[in-house]
């Protein structure tokens, strides 16, 4: 037997799972610093944005908006859409799969 290379969809998964747990640890970094940073004091010290508390209205309702438009980034520039097929299987091709089936490749 000899030994195959990875597969480069291995290397695409690995690679979208770390920018996967980067964004979530930089969103839990985020929440963090203005939750537990801005939050500790005493309450009646608080300020407020909208009538909210300020550690409150940037860990929350401004955080969430932030990951998910980056997020949307990372997915848009990042990931890449693989074949779960394996690729070394030529004959599931649509182009042959539609010859097999008569007329045209329609299915009824």
């Amino acid at each position: 037997m000899t030994k195959q290379t990875q597969d480069w969809r291995f290397a695409q998964a690995n690679k979208e799972a770390l920018f996967a747990l980067g964004a979530y640890a930089l969103y839990f970094i985020w929440w963090f610093v203005f939750g537990y940073g801005m939050g500790e004091g005493d309450p009646e010290q608080y300020t407020y944005v909208f009538g909210i508390p300020e550690w409150f209205f940037y860990s929350c309702i401004v955080g969430y908006p932030v990951i998910t438009l980056l997020l949307w980034a990372i997915v848009r520039f990042f990931f890449k859409e693989v074949p779960l097929d394996d690729a070394e299987d030529e004959s599931e091709s649509p182009n042959n799969a539609a010859v097999a089936c008569g007329e045209g490749g329609k299915h009824e």
